[in-house]
């Protein structure tokens, strides 16, 4: 059992002391952004910079020859991690006796949307979201797939940690966010997700749905929630706003999409890595959930890729889910915040690791020691310590 940490490579490369210092947290691994979105993130410790702004999703390497003549294709980083950052930056933490493997952002690309509309989730209002690649399009998934096998696959890393593959919804922390004046809840994220591009309409038609007369339903069931009337949580209550029928069928269609698309691109992956080659899912145990952890079954994904990693900043409730599937071998990965500003608790860490553990978690993810302060990776290595499974 190990622990690994979150780590970009713009913390690493230009500070000569980085590697070293992520290693003397007691952490074995790191998991190094490869594909990433638009962020602008803090590097307390860096001697040339203390703010980084990623303009646009990017890849952190120079992108290969697959792309050449495609209409979609992923975009090289700027001045913020220009060349082949991810490369520079595993080879001084290998050098620091760090095991890297890849992390990957798919399904999330604000540029790619506004480039080409037509990729983007479109709600039952006609709304589009750029930052939200439809995955039920033929393009898109072929795009997403040939992402996951080559950014995963970087020169130096030993696995993979594959995000955001599957939907992605409404929630999004987009510059100057300002919709947080109505509580949508599990429902009304669920709602307002469900994506009316042709494809969709065409699956929502194949699954016996009337897409116009579904597009309608969505928008009466929402209703209540911009009146700001309380609605329950749950599965339950989308079927009580849209009609268990067609909540059904919705997520009948969406489900096999993500399914199949996460079949595919870890059957890519796998293709394109030595033998060994660890590829992991970040995941939510409820199908219909969306974002950076896509909604997944259990017992399937786990059939699929060698385990997950889990969200448990908001404690480890999601994890027996993965357990419970029974799989011999899998990695469960709990994802622990501990950046005390960002609402993690380092102080915390050796109690919360333990608990992750009984429930059921075979490694541990730190999140994230390039934006943690002093203090707050000081209490990484305490807690570190006191939990003898991730040294």
């Amino acid at each position: 059992m190990k622990a690994s940490t979150f780590v970009y490579p713009w913390d690493v490369n230009g500070d000569p002391a980085a590697a070293e210092r992520i290693a003397e947290l007691g952490v074995r691994q790191v998991t190094l952004a490869s594909a990433y979105h638009s962020t602008r993130a803090l590097t307390p410790r860096h001697p040339r910079h203390r703010v980084v702004t990623a303009e646009y999703a990017a890849v952190l390497y120079p992108p290969g020859d697959r792309w050449r003549g495609r209409t979609l294709r992923p975009y090289p980083a700027g001045e913020w991690a220009p060349g082949d950052a991810f490369g520079e930056a595993s080879g001084a933490l290998e050098a620091a006796g760090l095991e890297v493997h890849s992390w990957v952002v798919l399904a999330h690309s604000s540029r790619l949307g506004a480039e080409h509309p037509s990729t983007s989730v479109v709600n039952a209002y006609g709304d589009r979201y750029p930052w939200a690649p439809c995955i039920a399009q033929a393009e898109t998934r072929g795009y997403l797939v040939d992402l996951a096998a080559e950014a995963a696959v970087r020169p130096g890393a030993r696995g993979t940690e594959l995000e955001s593959l599957g939907w992605y919804g409404f929630q999004h922390l987009h510059a100057h966010d300002k919709t947080g004046g109505v509580a949508l809840g599990d429902a009304g994220q669920y709602l307002m997700a469900l994506c009316f591009c042709p494809a969709c309409r065409d699956g929502y038609a194949d699954a016996g749905l009337d897409p116009d007369d579904l597009a309608a339903a969505v928008r009466d069931a929402l209703e209540p929630l911009w009146r700001g009337e309380p609605v329950d949580e749950g599965w339950p209550a989308v079927e009580k706003l849209l009609g268990a029928e067609r909540a059904a069928g919705t997520r009948l269609w969406r489900d096999t999409v993500a399914r199949s698309l996460q079949e595919d691109a870890v059957t890519a992956v796998r293709a394109a890595a030595p033998e060994g080659f660890q590829v992991l899912l970040h995941a939510d145990p409820v199908t219909y959930h969306c974002g950076a952890n896509a909604g997944v079954d259990p017992a399937h994904i786990l059939g699929v890729a060698d385990g997950v990693v889990v969200p448990c900043a908001g404690g480890p409730g999601l994890l027996p889910a993965f357990a419970e599937a029974g799989v011999e071998g899998a990695v469960l990965a709990a994802n622990l915040g501990v950046v005390s500003g960002m609402g993690g608790s380092p102080g915390t860490l050796g109690a919360d690791a333990r608990r992750a553990a009984e429930l059921g978690a075979t490694e541990i993810r730190l999140y994230h020691a390039g934006l943690a302060s002093d203090q707050d990776l000081t209490a990484v290595r305490e807690g570190l310590t006191a939990v003898p499974f991730a040294q």
